[in-house]
């Protein structure tokens, strides 16, 4: 591990967050002499962020917690072009009021993991600030970007980015309004540079070549020196990108995903993400983190239990994190059903199949029949084997599991 001098990237590096870093002793010393603006941007494509933006929310917290200032970069603008990166098709366009809405959603989840400065109030040096990148990118006349930016890029380089050599080597159309993201957003580099004096932007591994061409595009043309930082892609230890699941997306937001259900996610770690997971996405003590990660056989259920707590009250506050432990608690420990399991309302009554797709159990009629087949699916204790059963919903609240990790409750509605 590189020794560093600043508090800012000796806490990324001991946590496990750098993976490329452009001219780390620079950045090294300007962190030393002033506050540094940094920032990452993200695109406003859903209501909700969802589990794979989280180690980047946990940066601008990290970057907070170091005296310096986050920028919260809101792709008002980007949004309409879709990144390509990562990615095999076009995106969805949305309009301008579906992405309005989109920020504002988005926003209530980062107002808990960062400190902002009250509504009406300037704010200080190191209060968090989210900014929307329509706000320039809207008013840009397309012939003096071609000439005043566009001239700063060259095809040959822009066609050996690995996000654009994907899609064509896939064969899958890349259309010109998305070739031209990368372009967007090296100029957010350089419009943030000039409105809030940024210094840093950071992002996953898959945006180096974006930050790179920010930095460039802004000592270029403005001579201002600007630095990159980039994540590793945080995948689990069986090889799986971090938040994919067979249920679907983690979502950071209560209205997308039950606080019991993402409280359900961080306690089903495996065992060998516990001590990583608990260094990126909470903020306990190394030493503490260090004897949970070491706690033998199945004594590291515990450090798993931790980690949930903790990783759900950043999200959700600790009401909700307090609620779902006692819910599994209760759930596991003495069968009960909990108040905060999911739910899926039913007037009358429900095929078993539909009931383990209503609580997003299974994401298709065949995978619910598959996991009926294999003996995954419970009514109460009782094992179902019968695929086309009805089950009559009355009074009471009938408990419906998938396995011995999932439950939910089917209610009248």
């Amino acid at each position: 591990m590189t020794e560093h001098a600043s508090d800012l990237l000796r806490l990324l590096s001991e946590r496990g967050y750098i993976h490329q870093l452009t001219d780390g002793a620079a950045l090294d010393a300007l962190a030393l002499k002033q506050v540094v603006p940094g920032y990452i941007g993200f695109d406003a494509t859903a209501p909700s962020l969802h589990i794979g933006s989280l180690v980047q929310i946990m940066m601008l917290r990290r970057l907070q917690q170091a005296g310096h200032k986050p920028i919260v970069v809101m792709g008002g603008g980007t949004t309409k072009v879709g990144d390509p990166s990562g990615k095999d098709e076009s995106r969805k366009l949305l309009d301008d009021a579906g992405i309005a809405a989109n920020i504002a959603s988005i926003r209530r989840v980062f107002e808990r993991f960062l400190t902002f400065a009250p509504d009406g109030e300037a704010g200080g040096p190191t209060d968090a600030v989210m900014v929307n990148n329509a706000d320039w990118l809207d008013k840009l006349e397309y012939i003096p970007f071609l000439r005043d930016v566009g001239r700063h890029f060259t095809i040959n380089r822009m066609l050996a980015f690995d996000s654009v050599k994907l899609r064509l080597e896939r064969e899958q159309a890349l259309t010109f309004l998305e070739f031209n993201y990368m372009i967007l957003q090296a100029y957010d580099f350089l419009e943030l540079s000039r409105r809030v004096e940024c210094r840093l932007q950071m992002g996953g591994s898959d945006q180096w070549g974006n930050i790179v061409n920010g930095i460039e595009l802004t000592r270029r043309i403005d001579g201002v020196e600007v630095f990159g930082l980039t994540t590793p892609l945080i995948t689990t230890a069986d090889g799986a990108k971090m938040g994919k699941t067979a249920s679907g997306a983690v979502w950071l937001n209560e209205d997308q995903l039950s606080s019991y259900d993402y409280w359900q996610f961080w306690r089903n770690t495996d065992d060998r993400d516990v001590g990583r997971f608990l260094r990126l996405f909470t903020d306990l003590p190394l030493d503490e983190i260090a004897r949970l990660e070491a706690l033998p056989g199945a004594e590291i259920n515990a450090a798993k239990v931790v980690l949930a707590n903790e990783a759900t009250a950043l999200c959700r506050g600790d009401a909700a994190a307090r609620e779902a432990a006692e819910t599994a608690r209760r759930t596991f420990e003495e069968g009960a059903a909990g108040d905060a399991l999911p739910t899926f309302a039913v007037s009358g009554n429900i095929g078993i199949v539909d009931a383990l797709i209503g609580l997003g159990f299974a994401a298709s009629k065949g995978e619910a029949r598959r996991l009926i087949k294999g003996g995954g699916a419970r009514i109460g204790a009782n094992k179902v084997s019968d695929e086309t059963m009805t089950i009559d919903i009355g009074d009471e609240p009938i408990r419906l599991s998938a396995g011995k990790k999932h439950h939910g409750l089917l209610v009248r509605g």
